[in-house]
C-alpha cells in the first residue's frame, strides 16, 4: 500500500482504535495492527516532515511527501523495536528523519562540490536569538559532537527539532519530567549556539 494513498483513506464513523494498543500489538507480531496504525499516524508523519520545512530556506529539493514515503519504509522495516507508545514512536520517527534529511544533504553538497549548504533559519528552529542560518550538516555534527558529551541533550533537539515534538511528548518519550526537557533543551541551545557559531 502506497503511503500517500493512506492520507485520504475515508474515515471511519467508529472512534479511532487507541495508537499504543497497535504498537503494542504490532511489536508483538501482529501484521494487521500494522494495517490499522499506519493511517492513523500518517498524518503525525506528515506533519514531523512539514514541520522541518517550515522553517528550512528556499532552495531546497526534498519535498516533505518524498520524506514522509522514505520515513514510511524505514519504519515498515523495524521489526526489533518494542514500541511502547505514541511518544516513543514519534521519537524514533524524528531520528529517522534526520538520517533522511541529513542523507539528502551531504549528498546535495557532494553534488555540488562544495557549493552553498542547505541553509536553515536557526534562530527560529531553536529559538535561540542572533544565531545565524546554519546549514544541515554543520547541525547534524554539532549533534553528534553533543551526543558524546550529553547524549540526552541531543536526544531532546532530535525529537524537538526534527521531530517538532512539545515538551511533553517529548518528556514521555524519554521519561523524564518536562521540567528536565526544559532545562535540558535550554543547556543544549547554548551549547550548539557556541558551537555553530565558532569562527
Amino acid at each position: 500500500m502506497e503511503p500517500e494513498a493512506l492520507s485520504s483513506a475515508p474515515v471511519s464513523s467508529e472512534s479511532p482504535p487507541d495508537i499504543t494498543a497497535l504498537l503494542r500489538d504490532w511489536s508483538a507480531g501482529d501484521a494487521s495492527a500494522l494495517s490499522r496504525l499506519v493511517p492513523l499516524v500518517y498524518d503525525d508523519l506528515r506533519r514531523l516532515a512539514e514541520s522541518y520545512f517550515a522553517r528550512e530556506s528556499s532552495g531546497h529539493t526534498l519535498q516533505a511527501t518524498a520524506v514522509v514515503n522514505e520515513l514510511y519504509l524505514r519504519l515498515l522495516d523495524q521489526k526489533r523495536v518494542r514500541w511502547l507508545n505514541r511518544a516513543q514512536f514519534l521519537a524514533v520517527a524524528a531520528t529517522m528523519m534526520r538520517r533522511i534529511l541529513v542523507s539528502h544533504a551531504r549528498k546535495g553538497r557532494a553534488a555540488k562540490r562544495g557549493g552553498p549548504a542547505i541553509a536553515l533559519a536557526f534562530d527560529e528552529a531553536l529559538r535561540v536569538p542572533g544565531t545565524r542560518d546554519t546549514d544541515l550538516v554543520a547541525l547534524d555534527d554539532a549533534l553528534t559532537a553533543l551526543a558524546a558529551l550529553a547524549p540526552r541533550q541531543s536526544a531532546i533537539v532530535e525529537m524537538r527539532f526534527f521531530g517538532g515534538l512539545t515538551i511533553e511528548e517529548t518528556a514521555t518519550a524519554i521519561g523524564v519530567s518536562p521540567a528536565t526537557v526544559k532545562l535540558d533543551w535550554s543547556l543544549a541551545r547554548a551549547w550548539l549556539f557556541r558551537e555553530l557559531n565558532r569562527e
